[in-house]
Parts: C-alpha cells; structure tokens; sequence
C-alpha cells in the first residue's frame, strides 16, 4: 500500500511539473536571431515594412542557415517531450492495416492499389481477370532510397497497352513523365520532364496531351508562374517538337487542361485565370481541320463536360445554377443559349459523374451524402442505399461497364469499398479494412452554431462515448473555408489517436468552402473574407460555451488556405486557443500573388494591387502584418516544406520570424521545416512524424499526459 502511494505521487508530481515544463522550456530556448533589412513597400501612398524579404529567396545560404538553425531549436524542443516516441509508434500502430484501393480495368487486366500497412506508398497491382494472380506493376516505393518520390498521376491509353505515369521528388508539384508498354512494363521514350498541374490524356496509342509552364527563371520552387500552355506530345520525339494546342502568347491563362473523350472523338479544354470559373472549348478528333470550338468563352462561371453521348455533349454548370445543374446540347451549336436541362438545380450541392450508360448525382445535404441514379437523359432511376450517413464518392467507370465500385466513409467508419451494379442497384461489400479500434466506443454529431453576423454555420463533433462536459478535454478544432472546397466526414486512422486518448475532434465548415454552393463560397471570398475567421472563432466559442472544452485545451488547426485562417485567427483573437497550429500557410496577403501560381487565387483573396480599399482589407488579416508588440500568442508550431512550391515556404519563415519577433508571452514559438516534402507529407513516414510531433506539442503545451502515456509510467 505504501509503494503505491509513493508511486502516485511520483504521477501526480509529473503531471504538475509537466504543466510547468512549456514554458520553462520555451523560455530556455533561444530562437535564431534574424536579421531585419530596410525593405519597404509602398501602396497607394500608405508605406509597409517588409524586414524579412530577405527569406523569400529560397536558394540563399543565409535562408538555409536560418532554416537549419530554427530545426535545431524545434527539434530540440520536441525531442525533450518524453512521451514523443510512444506517440509516434501508437500512431504507426494504427496506420498498420491493408489498405487497398477500388479497381479499374484497362485492356485485358484490372488494376489496383495496395498498402500492406506501413509502406510509404501504395503499389499497383493487376491481374488477369477476377480470379487471376496479381502481380506487381508499378511500385513507387522503388522510386527513391529515402521514399520521398512519389506517384504523382497516371494515364491508360484506351486499350491498356501503354501507360504514362507521372512522378514527383520532393513533393513537389513540378512532375516528370514516363511512358511504358504495359505488356513488359519497358520503358519507351526518354523522360518528359518539368511538367506542372496536369493530367495526361492519351489521344490512341502514339500520344499524349500534356500541360505545363515555361521554367522559370530563377528558383524552380518559387518563382512565378503565369502562363499554362497544352500540348501534345507524340511517343518517341522530343519535347522539342511537341505541338503547343492552346495557350502560351496569343491565349495566355494561368491555368488549362485537356482530356480526350471516352469515345476519342473530342479534345475538351477548360481554361481559367483563377481558381473559380473557367472557359471551355472542344476540339473534333475527326475533322482534319482540328478546329477548336468555344463553348463558354468567359469565366464568370465553372463548367466541365461530364461525357458525350455521340455528338451530345453533358455538361455540370453552375451557371444560374449556384448548386450546379446538368445540361444537354449538340455539339455542332454547343453555346449556353441551347443549352438544355436534364438534372436541374436543387436547394442541394450537385456533383454528377456517369457511368455504364447512367447518370450519378451526388448531393450534399448538410454536409451528408445522398446519391441519385438517372438514365443519360435524365429520367430519374433509383436512390443508391448507402450504408450510413457519410461521404460516398466515385460513381465513375467506363461507358460499356456493367459495375462500378464506390467508397463510403465517415469520422469512425474506415473508407470501405462497394460493388455496384448498375443494372440492379445492388451494392455488395468488395472490401472493408481491419483498423485497431473500435467504432462503436465513439459518437458524431453535427450541431449548427450562431456566427457573429447571425449565420447559421453547421459543425461534427467527435469524441468518446462518456465524454464528460466539463471545459476540460483537450479539443482540436480544424477547418478550411475557401476556394469553394468542401469537409466532408472522413476516416483519418491517425486522428483516432486524439480521440481515444480522450481528445475530442470538431470540424466546422466555414463560409468560403463548397458545402451549400457557390453562394456560400462567395460568403467568404475578398471583402467577405473576415466572415470565414468570424466563422471559426464562433465555433470555438461554441464549444467552449457548451463546455466540451475551454480556451486552456483547445487546439486551432488548418494547412493551406486553412493555415492562413488559423494564422488570422490567433492574431485577431489570441486568448481563443492554447495552442496554433497553421500549417503550409498563405501569411503574407500583400505578396501571395507573386510566387509560383499565387496570382490564380486573387478570385478568393483579391490583391493588394486592386485597390486601397482592397489592400486595407488584406493588411488588416495578413496573419504577417497583424502580429503586434507586447501580445501573449498560443503556443505555436508552424508547419511547412522546402519543396511547397505551391505555397512557398517564405510565407510560414516570415511570420515564424515575426511571432517570435514579438511574442511577449511564455509560450513556446516554433517552426517546424520538413525536408524533401511539398504542399503536404511526401510519404507516409513522415506524414506520421509530422502527425506525431504535433499531437505530442500540443497535449505538453496544455500540461496534460495524455493516457497512452501514462500507460508507460
């Protein structure tokens, strides 16, 4: 009895010391000093400090010293956190289960993915027929010693034989194609490098269509990239004589792709400035002339072909129709005039795909799934019974298929695959993953909370069943909120690590995303901007209100667009959250626009180009330029990756620098760079390293060991 009372103790006295251990830590530390020079901008007569320009330029000496410099910190600092390791392996624990992805077939074979657990990508696999042996075709984890090339697109000419696969080192978005015979998997032409934001679409078995920029001069990571060019690329010659189709000097956009009909008769191209609204334009095959047709000549809206039926082109548009809509029209007078409906727009967010001769709807109901099946007119078939309420997605498969295969997920349902026949209706189980855990010790629930201008805004909550309400459960709370981008109800096997450690998990969808349509996405763009960081603080203030936690125990999350909300946030209200998490982050809002594709994003941000009343907007939340002197911040990790070429890096370096510039609390400020990673984790290894490195930051930030740990003591 008196050993066990003296081992309490020793518990109890380790839980009080590690509430004090942050910020002692964090005051131990010394952040790298980082020079400040004389830079200053000027707009519309109103001048701006810029101190660390200087880090944008991402192939400078100083800018790596400064970079391995603030490593060492952060990972010092990580490294002392002493139940990081039992984090981590809990984590690979759960991420060890076969993974295996729907099948496809082309020519003679069916394809498909498999993870056997912990390998850092998934290998494709075929096999002769349902009953044949699958053997290995393509193996990404054979593409680089450190594992961080990955698959980054693949392509099937019509009848299987060739395949041209597209990788990417690094993380980064800039690719390289290669083509081989399917039959013996050689290789049949020299590498087609410095690809960017394509697909690759075969026109028979002799070529390719293909986008890309010119490199640019300077870094290839971070410099500007204004003008997208499609071409075709024949098997065999070089990029040299590949034929430019569309774009470049007489059509220039920052953005175009282009695909090849199922049936190979058109040449459909989408073509766009921005990320929202787009031109579109198809090609007959069989004109000797090519001739390319416009069918929407302005951007105004977003349109894409779904398929052909003949000369009968099915188009999703949201013109007039912010929920989206279907429509007909005959290919020789394809203009929006003649356009016809065949799925009208509903008070529901539609998604159409075809597949074995039918039409799929998927509509968003409150951010649920419910799919429709409709003959290729319209007429309406049957409701396809899903096994709960979730996200459901991939109802594609060729024109000729009989079956196709669908997935269904939710936050505690793992991403499980479904037969469907297309006939019948009838949907069988084709593969249900084993992960360690039990879904029935959790519950979800969606509850809609009141933003500050009186909007409705809906939210999951997960957490275990028992949970107790009493301000005191570590909660992460993460969203988006932009570039018309929906959160539906996922499976993540890592986030189930919070959850069963006591944590709870809540994911609002916040105005500037998809979820309710194009109106929705407006609700949140430009000088509606603040409404999405409205929206967000609003949820946090929820859940503190209805006590699932208090500001002592929550965690704000998000990466990318959802960096830049967590980074507006924790400057615009620093007493919400404990602890900040913004990963990959657009923080620089007055120069966003000049790196990489950056300018394509001005139809959610707008620039500070625009006008004063626009800069004005955007200085005010540019999580770099809100930072103020003499502010206690959250305990902050910065996430981001040498290779994001997307969102470079500099963004995340200035307000590392900045926060820890004026932080005048005891919190901890750190940055944390990945290396050889982009926009996002460039294999699993480090996804779970990065994973575990945040989880294990934040329950020490809020002094709590979380009960996987106490496990071991």
């Amino acid at each position: 009895m008196k050993k066990y009372s003296l081992l309490l103790l020793a518990v109890v006295s380790f839980l009080i010391m590690a509430c004090d251990k942050p910020a002692e830590m964090a005051s131990a530390a010394k952040y790298p000093v980082a020079k400040k020079v004389d830079t200053v901008d000027t707009y519309f007569g109103i001048k701006v400090s810029d101190p660390y320009r200087w880090m944008e330029n991402d192939t400078a000496q100083e800018t790596a010293d400064w970079v391995k410099a603030e490593n060492d910190v952060t990972f010092g600092f990580l490294k002392n956190i002493p139940y990081r390791d039992r984090v981590k392996k809990r984590l690979e624990a759960l991420n060890n289960y076969e993974k295996i992805g729907s099948p496809f077939k082309k020519g003679e074979y069916i394809y498909f993915y498999k993870n056997e657990g912990l390998q850092n990508h998934s290998i494709l696999y075929r096999k002769k027929g349902d009953n044949g042996t699958p053997e290995v075709f393509l193996d990404p984890n054979a593409f680089s010693k450190d594992g961080t090339t990955r698959l980054a697109g693949l392509s099937f000419s019509k009848d299987g034989s060739r395949v041209a696969y597209q990788i990417s080192r690094g993380g980064a978005d800039w690719t390289e194609a290669i083509v081989i015979d399917a039959a013996d998997k050689k290789q049949l032409e020299d590498t087609l490098k410095d690809i960017k934001f394509s697909g690759i679409s075969w026109r028979g078995n002799d070529g390719y269509y293909f986008s890309t920029y010119d490199k640019p001069k300077g870094s290839q990571l971070s410099a500007k990239t204004q003008v997208h060019k499609l071409f075709y690329h024949k098997v065999g010659n070089s990029r040299s004589q590949d034929k430019l189709v569309f774009g470049g000097d007489k059509t220039p956009r920052r953005y175009v792709g282009g695909g090849v009909s199922e049936d190979e008769r058109f040449l459909i191209i989408s073509a766009a400035n921005s990320t929202t609204g787009n031109e579109l334009y198809i090609m007959d095959l069989m004109d000797p002339k090519e001739k390319l047709v416009p069918i929407v000549s302005n951007f105004d809206n977003s349109h894409g072909i779904i398929t052909n039926d003949g000369s009968r082109l099915i188009i999703q548009t949201n013109l007039n129709a912010p929920n989206n809509r279907v429509v007909e029209v005959d290919v020789k007078n394809p203009s929006p005039e003649n356009w016809k409906d065949i799925i009208p727009e509903t008070e529901n967010v539609l998604n159409a795909s075809e597949g074995g001769g039918s039409l799929f709807a998927n509509y968003t109901i409150d951010v649920k799934t419910a799919v429709k099946q409709f003959d290729m007119h319209g007429k309406f078939i049957r409701d396809i019974s899903l096994p709960g309420i979730g996200s459901a997605g991939g109802f594609g498969a060729n024109h000729d298929d009989k079956e196709l295969y669908y997935s269904f997920t939710s936050f505690t349902y793992p991403t499980t695959i479904f037969k469907y026949d297309i006939a019948s209706g009838k949907s069988t189980l084709y593969y249900q993953p084993k992960v360690d855990f039990n879904p029935n010790d959790y519950e979800t629930k969606q509850v809609f909370y009141t933003s500050k201008d009186g909007t409705k805004i809906p939210m999951f909550i997960v957490y275990k069943k028992g949970l107790e309400l009493n301000g005191k459960n570590p909660t992460w709370l993460y969203a988006y909120g932009g570039f018309n981008i929906s959160l539906n109800a996922g499976f993540s096997p890592s986030r189930i690590l919070w959850l069963e450690n006591g944590g709870v998990y809540a994911q609002p969808n916040l105005r500037g995303g998809g979820e309710y349509g194009e109106k929705w996405h407006l609700a949140g763009t430009k000088m509606n901007k603040q409404n999405v960081f409205d929206d967000f603080i609003a949820a946090g203030e929820y859940l503190i209100t209805e006590k699932y936690t208090s500001s002592a125990y929550l965690a704000i999350s998000g990466g990318s667009n959802g960096g830049l909300l967590v980074g507006a946030t924790m400057t615009q209200r620093p007493d919400l959250a404990k602890v900040a998490l913004p990963a990959v982050g657009v923080m620089d809002m007055l120069r966003y626009h000049k790196f990489t594709a950056g300018a394509g994003w001005a139809y959610d941000y707008g620039t500070a180009d625009d006008s004063k009343e626009m800069f004005e907007y955007l200085k005010k939340y540019s999580p770099v330029h809100a930072l103020k002197d003499s502010v206690s911040y959250p305990a902050t990790m910065i996430t981001t990756a040498d290779h994001d070429d997307r969102v470079v890096p500099a963004h995340s370096f200035k307000f590392a620098a900045t926060l820890q510039e004026k932080n005048a609390g005891p919190n901890p400020v750190l940055i944390r760079i990945d290396t050889k990673s982009g926009h996002g984790s460039s294999n699993l290894t480090k996804a779970i390293e990065s994973t575990a490195d945040q989880y294990a930051f934040t329950w020490y930030s809020m002094g709590i060991v979380p009960p996987i740990a106490k496990d071991d003591m």
